[in-house]
């Protein structure tokens, strides 16, 4: 779409709205329920609404976990196909305007708080090229539990979901967890990508998983003695390694335990085995906000620790954890990571 496009009336316009065309700007990353405010009040008194997304180039300058331009006008399309809307139109946008200083037949626009001087530098733009200013539609913010503005930067970082919600609830952070004998088999399943490789030779699946690892990741997670010793034996050092003391329920001999004092901050906590605590979140929480390597030495047991790794990470980071006799498993922090174990989380018994 060039800047001299113009919205054309279909043959389902309804000519009962107060406004003919509505323009809609963003990026559109990690649909959320501001962005399902947005929509609304764009469609609400237009005929037509066009939605210009913002390209790749200029996307992934905010991060490079913003999902790609065809995933993002997926989120609306999908939202418009959800809401039975056939007046929705989604084009690129290539810059901070758009076509709007020079769009037609458009009339209004949406914008929030944040967003509003540059419909105002529009309309001053739209007046010089001799068109009527459009109507600002000014929608107000989505607070999250946090009490912090619902954003994308937001659920990318792992504070909350796609609604503002935290993805661990108060029963997790303040109350030991049990696991449910009826979730035995579905966590012994790797949840994530196996890396096969002989047991007594670990570095053979290690490599291969990390060559693997994706060129842009947030974080690096280890979890395991082995799988931190073997890290670091490979002069790898994880962002964030839980260790026990054990392998296998058993004990470490001295010449296997994990060099601790290889990075640079050391945390307790205390975790029985079959169990998750306030203690281990805390400590993960504490971890994954520094910006130096932190081991976590538990006392108890750390195989469950992926679920609340991946519900606080941000997306984008990779855990890493042995599975017996087979290999290494990496698993990428995702939306639909972060809801699989918060399902599961859910299903465990509160102590």
């Amino acid at each position: 779409m060039n800047s001299k496009s113009k919205c054309h009336t279909p043959p389902f316009m309804d000519t009962s709205k107060r406004y003919e065309c509505c323009l809609v700007g963003g990026t559109f990353d990690r649909f959320h329920s501001g962005h399902n405010l947005l929509l609304n009040a764009a469609i609400r008194d237009s005929a037509l609404v066009e939605v210009h997304v913002t390209v790749d180039s200029i996307a992934s300058q905010k991060s490079p976990f913003v999902q790609t331009y065809d995933e993002r006008v997926e989120n609306v399309l999908n939202w418009a196909s959800k809401n039975q809307l056939n007046k929705i139109k989604v084009f690129p946008l290539n810059d901070s305007f758009g076509p709007a200083p020079e769009h037609g037949t458009a009339d209004c626009i949406v914008a929030t708080e944040e967003t509003r001087s540059s419909c105002d530098r529009i309309n001053d733009m739209r007046i010089t090229n001799g068109l009527n200013p459009l109507k600002v539609i000014l929608v107000p913010h989505i607070i999250d539990t946090f009490g912090e503005v619902l954003s994308s930067s937001r659920i990318r970082g792992g504070f909350v979901d796609t609604d503002g919600n935290p993805w661990l609830s108060d029963v997790f952070r303040n109350q030991v967890i049990k696991m449910a004998p009826v979730l035995d088999n579905e966590l012994k399943t790797p949840m994530g990508k196996i890396f096969q490789g002989p047991e007594e030779l670990p570095e053979v699946a290690m490599s291969s998983a990390l060559e693997s690892l994706p060129e842009n990741r947030a974080c690096l997670v280890a979890v395991g003695d082995v799988t931190v010793k073997t890290l670091l034996d490979m002069e790898v050092i994880p962002d964030i390694g839980l260790i026990d003391g054990m392998t296998k329920r058993t004990s470490l001999s001295e010449g296997e335990l994990v060099d601790t004092t290889l990075f640079d901050v050391e945390l307790q906590a205390e975790n029985p085995a079959g169990c998750l605590t306030p203690s281990l979140v805390e400590s993960l929480e504490e971890a994954i906000f520094k910006q130096d390597t932190v081991v976590i030495n538990v006392a108890g047991e750390e195989d469950l620790a992926p679920l609340y790794i991946h519900c606080l990470a941000p997306i984008g980071t990779v855990v890493l954890y042995g599975q017996p006799h087979q290999g290494v498993v990496s698993q990428i922090t995702t939306l639909d990571v972060k809801k699989r174990c918060r399902e599961l989380l859910s299903m465990f018994e509160v102590l």
